[in-house]
């Protein structure tokens, strides 16, 4: 998977002092730019919460990082008569040749903090199981 599909666009509003003082930060040399300066400060609070952050995985039995089912996966499960749980904190992925009907028939939940990408009809027919 290319770096540009492993992240998130977010846009921030900062306030105009505050937009300054980064600013005045990357002229000095602090940060190579605003991006650099504000990709910092997210990972310092995160470091700085994350024994919260494991424990709250544990906890709602997320699975940490990525994950990606396709169509032979969902289709297993279905000819086994099961389900699953999509619980990720990160990034799920399902396969664009999964139908809506084939994951309505095996995913039962859908839990994603971050970003879940699937096929439209998928993720509108799954609508109603997303936590």
């Amino acid at each position: 998977m290319a770096e540009v599909d492993k992240s998130e666009k977010v846009t921030v509003n900062v306030g105009l002092v505050d937009l300054g003082q980064i600013d005045l930060l990357v002229d000095e040399g602090f940060y190579a730019n605003r991006t650099d300066f504000i990709r910092t400060a997210i990972r310092r609070q995160l470091e700085s919460r994350a024994g919260a952050v494991d424990d709250s995985v544990s906890r709602r039995t997320l699975t940490l990082g990525t994950l990606h089912l396709g169509r032979g996966d969902l289709e297993r499960l279905r000819d086994a008569g099961s389900t699953t749980e999509i619980r990720v904190l990160g990034l799920a992925t399902l396969a664009d040749d999964i139908t809506p009907e084939l994951a309505l028939a095996t995913i039962s939940v859908v839990e994603v903090l971050g970003a879940f990408r699937a096929p439209p009809a998928v993720k509108a027919a799954l609508r109603s199981r997303t936590v």
